[in-house]
């Protein structure tokens, strides 16, 4: 039996089959996604302060229906996006049928619950592709693309200087500020996955001021986590770095609003 820290869900080394994988990522349905095709023995995410039409906990039942065990760590209790802290101080905030058979409730510590996981059933499935979207938006009048992907690890080099909206928490993934965007974007948004302990949730934005990028999150009510489009229509602006409050932003504006504005304009600073 093996416990496996995976800052992210996105990148499994290949001994996560049958393990026990602790995750920095959100668990969103995705996620639940890669963690089944990953053939894992059970899961614990984050739960990115649980959001908009509990998207930050959508894992839980998509893999119960396979009848795999998951489970989530509030997000108050331990740092999204760093599976080591979430075994060290994370509390256990939701678990599905599989791991409460298992013996996983909520209040009990990631680690012992990622010890109980081990005696979860192992279950052999291919799941259906999930098909996460990544799609470009021209807005009329626009010197800027806006490129929608419901995971940041769906940046691609030709992204550079366009504007990114992700569907991915807005905390650094394994606290690597290499990882905030993978390309000099002109500015990037995130989900506040709750902010939580921390501030974890919104630890991309400093990283990316730094590199002179643009950044804010939306509010994990406003917008479902995973999804970029949802943080695109529907997303409130929540928190901002300094680079994008000298373009305008702010609290509580629209994200579209915000978002078709630059998308017009190119670099404000220009």
């Amino acid at each position: 039996m093996r416990m496996i820290e995976a800052p992210t869900i996105t990148s499994l080394p290949a001994e996560a089959s049958g393990a026990v994988v602790i995750s920095g990522s959100h668990g969103g349905r995705y996620p639940g996604y890669l963690a089944a095709r990953a053939r894992v023995r059970a899961a614990i995410f984050s739960d990115a302060g649980v959001g908009l039409a509990g998207a930050g906990i959508g894992s839980l039942a998509y893999l119960e229906r396979y009848g795999i065990a998951a489970a989530t760590v509030s997000h108050s209790s331990a740092r999204i996006g760093d599976a080591a802290d979430m075994i060290r101080r994370g509390i256990i905030s939701h678990a599905n049928a599989p791991a409460t058979a298992a013996g996983v409730t909520a209040g009990l510590g990631c680690r012992e619950a990622a010890e109980r996981l081990m005696g979860a059933r192992l279950v052999e499935v291919v799941p259906k592709p999930f098909g996460e979207t990544r799609s470009v938006l021209e807005v009329l009048g626009a010197v800027r693309r806006i490129v929608l992907v419901d995971s940041a690890a769906q940046v691609e080099p030709g992204d550079a200087r366009q504007i990114v909206v992700t569907g991915s928490h807005g905390g650094l993934v394994g606290g690597d500020s290499r990882l905030a965007l993978r390309v000099p974007g002109l500015a990037g948004v995130f989900n506040d996955a709750g902010v939580g302990i921390d501030h974890a949730g919104i630890t991309r934005l400093p990283a990316l001021e730094a590199r002179g990028i643009a950044a804010f999150t939306v509010s994990a009510s406003s917008a479902a986590i995973g999804d970029a489009g949802s943080s695109y229509n529907n997303g409130i602006v929540s928190v901002v770095n300094a680079v994008a409050r000298a373009w305008g932003a702010r609290p509580g504006l629209r994200a579209r609003d915000l978002i078709d504005k630059w998308a017009r304009e190119g670099d404000p600073a220009a």
